[in-house]
């Protein structure tokens, strides 16, 4: 590659911002600091946890920490009880001398609240606090998680130590960033308790307006489960039966709002002492389905993310690419944060893989490649004792003589070097709808197949993407879609009046849309639309869905789409066309002979259904059309090799490539120019605008 075509960053225009979702309000207040203070180039760090060792051990790890590349680390994070061992009896002698050795070696503190563990005191005083699951059982302390997110003892004993954090730290030089609690709904993303049925009751009948139009919206007329008066209006309990559907959906959202407000009540006090210091907390933005981030991420000064391998996943890395572009989805484009993910293996999985050499610097700059300006480890030491002493660490069991030190200090050197990607942007042509409260309902029981799953079926279409190199943005249904060229909705079986017309909208004014099966059949309150089982997005794809016809276990229905042969293995439809063509017919299966597939052209633009689910191989030619439409290329790139850019405002672009593969790769960039990467290995560049 010419040398003469790599040039130092100088200015840079800011990048105008991914539109805002309805559904997460307005956009994070711009006067807001944006990152982790006085922080040069990338973050680099991970969780410390000094309280858990001797004082001796203190001054090595800040040593160490510089050795390694280290800039920043999160503390305090579960420290509660050290801080606080008798309520009101501060013990702060110990972190001010943590604060005084880290800020010596010039490394910046994200200073956690340690709400997601209060001490056993408080549960002594305040048994009435636990968490209470389902069937009416009190979860004991001695585990981590939070107490009882609608208890009031809990949220003034948080907001208690918050303060006392901030009155004391808030003007420290080493500050740079508060990190709210940790984990949000894992593992506690609900509570059955009494003061959790007492805030449902207030909670419902806010939404809707009365009883009676709780009554209306949950459809209790079905089973006699009429609402008579407020003492009536219960949390989804055990019954003898399936439960209410529309309950259950709404106490999803009554479950994320009051952990959301948890953690607002915390971030206020922060932003009142500090308003100079930004505020975060950590999601787990695919794993942990019980909170709709979108409306979490507006709260946020800094959207930041936890991202830790499922061993069993032979092709995880996809995953890992999926959760990232989500995570800079939330963050509408602007540089996130990768909080925590594992040098190696983790301690909580059936089977706990260790990761392979360099598979540790692909999985973080695969993050880097997708937005992150941050790659940060639980844990900086490997602890001796407790539920994850085999968790993998920064610095290992077996020390600073073991593979696994040598290449977290190869990390940090490589992301030294990377210090001028910082502040770019990724540029996304396709975006993929995403909903966590459309994914709530979808999931729930007695549905006409419990093998169609949402995350399987948005999974499934994000790998075809991935396969064709394609930058994806995921979007609420609500969101301002017109920068895109192509709008998939694999899994959108709830769909909001609002949303129905977004993306109707959309299409008619020229966009590209795919539709996969399932969707548009039930409102925000999960009734089916009057008008057919796909009403929502009947008039946008021209086609009506009379009838679902899964298949049983083991069957398959064979497709010819454009001459192409496809398989369904889960999920047929009997489909009636109203204005769209078709493009594939079922060979055979429950609809021999039946449309399969559409295409209509609505207003200015074109939208595509799929009636079945189909793999990854087979979305190669669902998809031939609408990337023909869009103007989309797939790039010629060897097999599970990918070639990620990320573009300054000026036009210098940052390229990382990601070889997954045992052999060497050569990736074609700029004009005629190519990159070299090694088997299982990372390659870097960067070129000067216009090259």
């Amino acid at each position: 590659m010419h040398r003469d075509r790599f040039q130092s960053d100088g200015p840079t225009t800011p990048v105008p911002p991914v539109g805002t979702s309805s559904a997460a309000g307005a956009l994070r207040d711009p006067a807001r600091p944006s990152w982790p203070l006085d922080l040069d180039g990338l973050a680099y760090g991970g969780d410390y946890n000094p309280e858990q060792w001797p004082r001796e051990t203190w001054a090595e790890d800040a040593r160490l920490m510089r050795e390694a590349g280290v800039n920043l680390v999160s503390v305090g994070i579960f420290s509660w009880a050290t801080l606080e061992p008798r309520r009101g009896e501060f013990h702060w002698e110990w972190l001010d001398e943590v604060f005084a050795l880290l800020h010596a070696q010039g490394i910046r503190i994200d200073l956690g609240t340690p709400t997601a563990a209060p001490p056993a005191w408080f549960f002594r005083d305040h048994p009435e606090a636990r968490v209470i699951d389902r069937e009416g059982r009190a979860l004991g302390p001695g585990s981590r998680g939070m107490a009882c997110p609608s208890s009031p003892a809990y949220r003034a004993a948080a907001t208690g130590i918050t303060r006392a954090l901030a009155e004391r730290y808030g003007d420290h030089p080493a500050l740079a960033l508060w990190h709210v609690h940790n984990e949000y709904g894992a593992p506690v993303g609900e509570s059955f308790s009494d003061a959790a049925q007492e805030a449902f009751r207030d909670w419902a009948l806010a939404r809707h307006g009365s009883l009676d139009a709780v009554n209306t919206a949950w459809g209790t007329a079905f089973w006699g489960q009429v609402l008579g008066t407020r003492e009536d209006l219960h949390a989804p309990l055990p019954t003898p039966s399936m439960q209410n559907p529309s309950l259950e959906l709404d106490w999803r959202r009554f479950s994320s709002e009051q952990i959301l407000d948890c953690f607002r009540a915390e971030r206020d006090v922060l932003r009142e002492i500090t308003p100079h210091v930004p505020v975060t907390t950590n999601f787990m933005a695919h794993t942990c389905p019980n909170i709709d981030l979108w409306k979490w991420a507006d709260e946020v000064d800094v959207v930041a993310n936890d991202h830790y391998l499922i061993a069993a996943d032979e092709r995880n890395f996809v995953e890992l690419a999926l959760d990232a572009d989500l995570t800079r989805s939330l963050s509408r484009g602007r540089p996130w944060m990768l909080m925590e993910h594992s040098t190696s293996g983790v301690n909580w999985q059936g089977r706990n893989v260790a990761k392979r050499p360099g598979e540790m610097a692909r999985n973080s700059l695969s993050h880097v490649g997708r937005g992150a300006d941050a790659v940060m480890f639980f844990q900086w030491r490997a602890s001796r004792k407790g539920a994850e002493k085999f968790h993998s660490a920064m610095l290992p069991h077996a020390g600073t003589g073991s593979r696994v030190w040598r290449e977290v200090t190869e990390l940090g050197a490589t992301l030294g070097s990377l210090a001028a990607i910082r502040g770019s942007r990724v540029r996304a042509d396709v975006a993929i709808l995403w909903d966590w409260e459309s994914h709530w309902a979808q999931d729930l029981p007695w549905r006409p197949s419990d093998a169609l799953r949402h995350r399987a079926q948005i999974q499934t279409w994000y790998e075809r993407l991935w396969r064709d190199h394609l930058a994806v943005d995921f979007a609420h249904p609500e969101d301002d879609l017109s920068r895109y060229r192509l709008v998939l909705a694999p899994a959108s079986y709830l769909l909001t009046d609002a949303a129905a017309a977004n993306i109707d909208r959309y299409v008619r004014e020229g966009g590209r849309l795919v539709v996969g099966p399932f969707s548009g059949v039930v409102d925000a309150e999960d009734g089916v639309r009057a008008g057919g089982l796909n009403a929502a997005l009947a008039p946008v794809l021209g086609v009506a869905v009379h009838e679902f016809c899964p298949l049983r276990e083991g069957d398959e229905a064979r497709i010819v789409l454009d001459g192409s042969p496809l398989r369904a293995r889960i999920w047929c439809e009997d489909l009636h066309l109203e204005g769209a063509e078709p493009v594939g017919t079922y060979v055979d299966g429950p609809v021999p002979g039946g449309v399969a597939a559409t295409h209509h052209a609505r207003g200015e633009g074109h939208a595509w259904y799929v009636a079945s689910d189909v793999d990854v191989e087979d979305l190669a030619a669902v998809l031939r059309e609408p990337y023909a439409a869009a103007g989309l290329t797939v790039r010629d790139l060897p097999e599970d090799v990918e070639l990620l850019e990320r573009t300054h405002g000026d036009g210098t672009c940052h390229l990382i490539a990601i070889n997954h593969t045992a052999e060497p790769a050569r990736i074609p960039v700029g004009d005629g120019d190519r990159l070299e990467v090694p088997a299982g290995g990372v390659a870097t560049a960067r070129l000067a605008a216009g090259a």
